[in-house]
């Protein structure tokens, strides 16, 4: 069964593309846009940029663990489609410091209050 907070139809990630709005930060960008749904949905991606597949599906792997972190930091009233890109910087670091820069970029777009 699919899980219903997860970004999978192209034409939702192009119209958060078009529609939405975008913040980068040192390891990830981070492009969100009100859904209208009762829920958060996220995608995560990590272009060839960031290398090869073992590099990539890693940084795919910190930055879902590093938003589950953070996820009950957001707000329950305020539902967003997500999108989380992995930037080639990411490359040899830790959970830790991805956090902090998806924090980073979640406190610059207004989601989160703190």
């Amino acid at each position: 069964m699919l899980k219903k907070n997860v970004l999978r139809k192209k034409t939702d990630f192009q119209s958060i593309y078009r529609r939405g709005k975008s913040v980068g930060d040192r390891f990830v960008v981070l492009f969100y846009r009100p859904n209208g749904l009762a829920y958060n949905r996220t995608g995560f991606l990590a272009s060839k940029k960031v290398g090869n597949s073992v590099e990539r599906n890693r940084a795919r792997r910190l930055m879902k663990e590093s938003y589950r972190h953070l996820q009950e930091n957001l707000p329950g009233n305020a539902h967003f489609d997500f999108i989380i890109i992995a930037r080639n910087t990411i490359s040899g670091k830790k959970c830790a410091d991805v956090e902090k820069s998806l924090l980073s970029a979640f406190r610059r777009t207004g989601v989160i209050k703190k």
